[in-house]
């Protein structure tokens, strides 16, 4: 082809679409035309693109006609069906919703970790992994390389963004609810005061953490456990790995936080782990706790890396370290991955 690749984003009036304009703008300038998509009700709005206001046109056959490249931020039913027909019409698709990742002609692409596998699919599909296994995967696959991963055991401690809108509404107005009250000394307190509206969580979240996420899946997991699980399998290549998460909602607006627990094939060092964290592509290295400096949420928002510190040799394993890892949610954890993905396609298609 000449010229520059056409883009369309899909989903462009949500919030990870919303964080995906800034990255473009951001971003070296890559793409030629850039559609802007969105369902019919949102057709008509103009957003800024690359400091250009540019119309949103409703998602259709028409609007994906000559596209290169499409990003789809949409809900899984959205993506399942649009998703192969923007592919028919020979558009390559990144999609970040759920509704491929595991698929076995899809493949699941972190740059940082696996760039290769973006050129195998035979869907005309790329999967961008959940925000959760985003969070931790471009740290701890800089570490497999190294040392070779043997399992992990992972808490997370999830943004209500990662609900969408009505998990950022939810805290908000919670919080109003409780601000300036004595509560904490009797059991139901914050129950009481936030009243029956919990959102899209399973109890209260203000002054709470909840310990769930997604849904019910067997045997007492819940679906974002195991997406955790699967995904990082995938995208590591290590099948059989085993790993085991605990997924806990905290009162934090954007950026996720896990505890990882990661064993490995060969004794470990410290020293090593901070030398290979130090340099890998994506990440940042902040561990002096003498000096009260590691990662925290506060710290974390609105930057593109996985930031790391807390790194620590397991008290009674010698072939495991402990760390703990932040990463927007909005960002690596789902815009900035897409469009890492998309622009590796976009060299391809140059390439050719």
């Amino acid at each position: 082809m000449t010229g520059k690749p056409t883009l369309a984003v899909v989903g462009a009036t949500g919030a990870v679409g919303a964080v995906m304009l800034q990255i473009l703008s951001q971003h070296a300038d890559v793409w030629g035309e850039i559609r802007l998509l969105a369902s019919p009700r949102s057709a008509g709005r103009k957003l800024v693109v690359r400091g250009a206001e540019t119309e949103v046109l409703a998602l259709s056959e028409e609007a994906l006609e000559g596209v290169d490249v499409a990003m789809f931020d949409v809900p899984d039913e959205v993506a399942a069906h649009w998703a192969p027909i923007a592919a028919a019409k020979g558009a390559v698709v990144v999609d970040n919703s759920a509704a491929f990742r595991l698929d076995p002609d899809v493949p699941l692409v972190v740059p940082e970790v696996n760039p290769h596998a973006v050129r195998t699919r035979p869907r005309g599909i790329v999967a961008s992994p959940n925000c959760t296994t985003l969070s931790m995967i471009v740290a701890v696959g800089a570490l497999h390389a190294e040392f070779g991963l043997a399992g992990l055991v992972v808490s997370s401690y999830q943004a209500v963004s990662g609900a969408g809108r009505a998990g950022v509404d939810t805290l908000r107005a919670q919080l109003s609810l409780v601000a300036g009250t004595e509560l904490g000394t009797n059991p139901g307190d914050v129950r009481r005061a936030v009243g029956d509206d919990t959102g899209p969580f399973a109890g209260p979240i203000a002054l709470n953490v909840v310990p769930w996420a997604g849904t019910l899946a067997d045997d007492g997991w819940s679906s974002e456990e195991l997406r955790v699980r699967a995904e990082s399998r995938k995208i590591l290549d290590r099948p059989g790995l085993p790993v085991s998460v605990t997924c806990v909602r905290v009162p934090v607006l954007t950026t996720h936080s896990l505890a990882v627990h990661a064993r490995f094939e060969n004794e470990v060092s410290v020293e090593r782990a901070h030398e290979i964290l130090a340099t890998a592509p994506g990440v940042v290295l902040c561990d002096n706790p003498a000096a009260g400096e590691f990662p925290t949420p506060a710290d974390v928002v609105g930057t593109d890396p996985t930031w790391v510190g807390r790194v620590r040799r397991s008290l009674d394993d010698p072939a495991a370290l402990e760390l703990f890892v932040c990463g927007d949610n909005l960002r690596k954890g789902a815009a900035l991955n897409t469009a890492q993905i998309a622009e590796l396609v976009a060299a391809e298609i140059g390439a050719a």
